[in-house]
């Protein structure tokens, strides 16, 4: 659990001006934009990671009940943490619970395969590690796994737990200034990945999720095109005219992909 005073700068009894006035000063020296184009290039990922960070920091350090909330979780942490906290975690294998909190221990210390291991253990995706961690804690503990399963070339797992951070973000905002940097990576998953990572099927219930998520007409116009053309592949000429005419009304622009307008008599 990151200590937010720190990654500011602060003291713990820091006024709301001090915290707003670091921030911006913080920000000034590892947002991309701002810090520029030569600073983005040496720092990378690295500096997106501390941007998130501060903007974290301070959204709760900002907002006094968050910030009081935050006060007292870090003081049981740390009071946890004094008598190894991923001992005791470990020594309770069977409470699904003490489970969900050590795989979120482990990311957070960047012990990732130890985080995979529990998790895989209780099951992967059929763990509900919402069930068992706060919200914003299995939200940060879902993007770092997608990320980390993304890497290992675990397409499907990683867009399960993205296509879920996603519907929740849309049920209630939490990663707010980030999320357009999740949304993207969910695309560029289905879109680089993950048709060739998956049986078909498994592709068009994946396209289905999506679907249900409410992003723009263009890129569900996109996406059911690429059902299309999998129904079509599966010889379910039917449906996939259906689809690709879905697509169209979305996007009329689609209706100038003569090749597979004529494949599919549409």
């Amino acid at each position: 659990m990151d200590n937010y005073y720190s990654l500011l700068g602060v003291r713990h009894t820091a006024s709301f001006q001090e915290i707003k006035k670091a921030f911006r000063e913080k920000a000034k020296r590892v947002h991309p934009d701002i810090a520029g184009r030569q600073a983005r290039a040496a720092r990378g990922i690295a500096a997106e990671e501390e941007m998130r960070a501060l903007i974290n920091a301070y959204e709760v350090l900002s907002d006094e009940s968050r910030r009081c909330e935050y006060d007292r979780a870090y003081g049981r942490f740390v009071g946890t943490y004094r008598f190894d906290y991923r001992t005791f975690l470990r020594e309770q294998p069977e409470d699904a619970a003490s489970q969900a909190k050590l795989i979120f221990f482990e990311l957070f210390h960047r012990e990732y395969d130890a985080a995979l291991a529990v998790w895989e253990a209780r099951g992967g995706l059929a763990f509900p590690l919402e069930k068992h961690l706060e919200r914003e804690d299995w939200m940060d503990c879902a993007l770092i796994m997608a990320e980390e399963l993304e890497k290992r070339q675990r397409y499907y797992e990683a867009f399960m737990l993205l296509s879920a951070l996603v519907r929740e973000e849309r049920r209630r905002p939490y990663f707010r200034h980030f999320m357009p940097e999740v949304e993207t990576f969910l695309k560029e998953l289905i879109r680089l990945r993950l048709r060739a990572a998956v049986d078909a099927e498994t592709y068009l219930e994946c396209m289905e999720i999506l679907l249900e998520l409410r992003f723009p007409p263009k890129d569900e116009a996109r996406w059911m095109r690429s059902m299309a053309e999998t129904l079509s592949g599966m010889g379910d000429l039917r449906a996939a005219q259906a689809v690709f005419r879905e697509a169209i009304k979305r996007d009329p622009c689609l209706s100038k992909a003569m090749r597979l307008r004529r494949k599919l008599n549409v």
